[in-house]
């Protein structure tokens, strides 16, 4: 059995998941904003529950939810759940979002989501992998839909895509009047592409702020504002 990924304060068993734990979750639970004091966030996606897991140590909500449709994932999700601090605050749904909106009538303050972003030429032979990571799993217009139903009127929805895909995805969020707030740009290093985007949804139309972030200065050696922003989470950090 493959060993735990181990942060700072918690551990996450992945050897059920298709998706491991990643550079993307971590800069998206990082990031998202707290400012607004959520009571109850949504992990949309959840995988090995690592977004719900930094939302809870990072906040105060009372109601973490996560949503998994895998069932290996899910069971794994749980597990990671129940053998962290806050057990008592954390719960894994396995549903698939369509299943999710039939039975919640609740809305929550802050929804994260990791999801699914590959399109067909990069498929694999593994079907759960392709699940995990492509989009079709969960189209984009569907994941913004729910949002849409699920999200509090003043609540915010995040989000990590290729940055490739931000264009259209504002686009998609415009027409169920879910506009960007805060937008983060990732490269991998200075002279990289920008390869991500890490973006803050609301209802409110509003000036887009935007700043960037790189990751490595060179290999395996961290610049000072990723150091800064992921340091409560790894252990060498």
């Amino acid at each position: 059995m493959a060993k735990p990924f181990r942060f700072k304060q918690f551990s996450v068993a992945q050897d059920q998941c298709a998706m491991k734990i990643g550079t993307d979750a971590v800069l998206l639970g990082a990031w998202t904003g707290l400012e607004l004091q959520p009571n109850s966030i949504l992990d949309v996606g959840a995988g090995t529950g690592i977004l719900a897991l930094m939302m809870a140590q990072r906040s105060t909500a009372e109601l973490i939810d996560a949503l998994e449709i895998d069932p290996a994932a899910y069971e794994q999700c749980v597990t990671n759940f129940e053998t962290s601090d806050w057990g008592d605050r954390l719960f894994c749904y396995h549903a698939s979002l369509n299943e999710f909106i039939e039975e919640i009538e609740d809305q929550y303050d802050l929804i994260i989501s990791n999801p699914p972003f590959y399109t067909a030429p990069f498929k694999t032979e593994n079907e759960v992998r392709n699940k995990a990571r492509f989009e079709e799993a969960m189209p984009f217009n569907e994941l913004l839909k729910s949002v849409a139903k699920l999200l509090s009127p003043n609540g915010n929805f995040n989000v990590v895509l290729p940055f490739s895909e931000e264009t259209s995805f504002i686009a998609l969020a415009a027409k169920e009047a879910l506009y960007p707030s805060k937008i983060l740009h990732i490269r991998g290093q200075k002279s990289s592409p920008i390869k991500r985007s890490l973006m803050c949804f609301t209802f409110k139309k509003q000036v887009v702020e935007t700043q960037e972030l790189t990751i490595e200065i060179a290999r395996h050696q961290y610049t000072k504002e990723y150091t800064t922003l992921t340091k409560d989470f790894y252990l060498k950090l």
